[in-house]
């Protein structure tokens, strides 16, 4: 089972989270690679290169991302990464839906041995630490949503305050989302 966070974050919200991953030494890949890929480094000064939706963040000073070939489907020809093998931060961007509502995103990587995966070794120490810093940051500068299982970001949480916006689960038929005080 994926460690895994749902927040809410503005587009404010996403450049002091990509400044506080600069510490890090992360790769930035789209969900489906396609073979002229470049990554480059997730820093504040990128954001505007990141891909729309899905990301995944590559620990690459711990080791490289795995890679197989899509070989079915409308992604044929593209490379996925070995979410499981991999050093990998899986990242959801939140994403503004047709009325105008904040849509929930969402931050995961496998750490642990489970039978679902077929992972035979958990995650690296370094690669552990690394998460949970992460996962820390969101934990102290969000705020908790209600339900309770969601965290908002500081000026999404204004914004929400304001009027000026709403938060909505991006499960299907997902709910509202309220910050807390």
């Amino acid at each position: 089972m994926a460690t895994q966070l749902q927040f809410f974050m503005s587009p404010d919200d996403e450049i002091a989270f990509f400044r506080h991953l600069e510490r890090f030494e992360l790769e930035v890949y789209p969900r489906r690679v396609p073979q002229d890929w470049k990554p480059f480094r997730a820093s504040q000064a990128n954001v505007p290169r990141l891909p729309e939706e899905d990301v995944y963040l590559v620990a690459s000073g711990i080791g490289p991302a795995i890679v197989d070939k899509v070989k079915r489907g409308p992604d044929k020809g593209s490379w996925r990464i070995d979410e499981v093998r991999s050093p990998v931060i899986f990242f959801e961007r939140c994403r503004l839906n047709e009325e105008g509502e904040l849509l929930s995103g969402q931050m995961w990587a496998e750490l642990e041995v489970t039978p679902q995966t077929g992972r035979k070794e958990a995650a690296s120490d370094q690669f552990l630490r690394l998460f949970r810093e992460v996962e820390e940051y969101i934990k102290k500068t969000f705020r908790k949503g209600d339900p309770k299982a969601f965290f908002v970001g500081p000026k999404a949480a204004r914004l929400h305050k304001e009027g000026k916006l709403v938060l909505r689960d991006s499960a299907h038929r997902g709910g509202t989302v309220v910050p807390h005080k």
